[in-house]
């Protein structure tokens, strides 16, 4: 298979830049594989398609605020999105990346931190020391200290595509770019399917019977890279930290023995119930790396249902939906969602594909 074969034309416009509110008032397409039926609903209306003993699984990390902004010694802006960080070194995008070299030091969210590049990694990824700026290490391990100052300076690591003009809300931001699920520190990029519930929604769908249990996948730039292939069996994901649960392995096996649907939400979570599923459809509770790539003619053996966003042409999270529905099927339930106005990526809406 060609990459281009994943390709489809998107109007800017359709292109989300803002979430809707509340939540759950995206937009829900749903498509039954089985009939081959689809219906335009609201997210909120997803209880009228879960049924009770089914299961729904969630991503519960948690997106690190770690996107920065601050000064270079000229005074001119930059930008740092970090993606690792251990202790006092990180690693991420630092941009403009072609007006810095080592050594370069940078005043980062008014003075609260400072970033110390080391070396460049290439495509604008820099290595670089940490530190925090004035008295707040006194009394406090460093290292602490740098945490403590990210999580209280550190802005939501929102896709290029989404600008916030001078009246950016950081805090509105980093809020409204969680899921209500998150627990687990570790993402650099929202499991965005998870993006739609709210508490209530979640109590409703409780008082019906579907259940709920939680697997952690911690979204990496593997998630977002882009193909640099032509041929789609060439492309390699990038390794993503993962774990589920035994709780949730007990809990998949009843939903199994009662004839309810294992239901992913979103492809972090698909990903990860596929890469601890064996060849007889058993999910086994597990952590490591996975670097699962599911496209056209992979199989599935531990999820019954989808829900997902409107994702990016050519991508990989296209080609897992079009292994889950066939990519002729998926382009064109694309194309319809495109003449119908659904909005796409990150805050977009969604769809339920059962």
């Amino acid at each position: 298979m060609r990459v281009d074969d994943f390709d489809f034309e998107l109007p800017n416009e359709l292109i989300a830049t803002a979430a809707a509110e509340p939540r759950d008032s995206a937009r829900l397409l749903v498509y039954d594989r089985a009939n081959g039926t689809t219906a335009h609903r609201r997210f909120a209306d997803l209880t009228e398609y879960l049924r009770a003993g089914d299961l729904l699984v969630v991503n519960d990390t948690r997106v690190m605020p770690w996107r920065l902004r601050g000064k270079r010694a000229t005074g001119g802006g930059c930008e740092c999105l970090m993606l690792r960080r251990d202790g006092a070194v990180g690693e991420g995008f630092v941009k403009p990346s072609k007006k810095l070299a080592p050594g370069s030091v940078l005043t980062m969210e008014g003075g609260a931190l400072t970033l110390t590049l080391r070396e460049s990694l290439g495509g604008g990824r820099w290595r670089f020391d940490l530190a925090v700026s004035g008295d707040g290490v006194a009394g406090s391990d460093p290292v602490d200290a740098i945490g403590a100052a990210l999580e209280r300076c550190g802005r939501a690591p929102l896709p290029p595509y989404i600008t916030r003009d001078g009246s950016e809300d950081v805090a509105a931001d980093r809020e409204r770019y969680q899921t209500v699920f998150a627990a687990r520190d570790g993402a650099v990029a929202a499991p965005t399917a998870g993006l739609h519930f709210t508490p209530e929604l979640l109590e409703r769908l409780a008082s019906q019977g579907v259940e709920r249990a939680t697997v952690t996948l911690h979204v990496g730039e593997g998630t977002f890279a882009p193909l640099r292939v032509d041929a789609v069996e060439e492309h390699r994901m990038h390794a993503e930290w993962y774990e589920l649960p035994a709780a949730t392995a007990a809990a998949i096996a009843a939903t199994r023995a009662r004839g309810g649907r294992v239901i992913a939400v979103g492809t972090t979570s698909c990903r990860t119930l596929e890469t601890c599923g064996d060849e007889h459809g058993v999910v086994h509770a597990g952590r490591g790396e996975s670097s699962l790539f599911l496209y056209p003619g992979k199989t599935f053996r531990a999820v019954d249902a989808l829900i997902t966003n409107f994702h990016l042409p050519q991508s990989t999270l296209l080609m897992l939906v079009g292994a889950f529905m066939g990519r002729e099927r998926m382009l064109a339930l694309y194309r319809d969602a495109v003449e119908r106005g659904y909005r796409f990526y990150s805050f977009g809406d969604a769809m339920l594909l059962t």
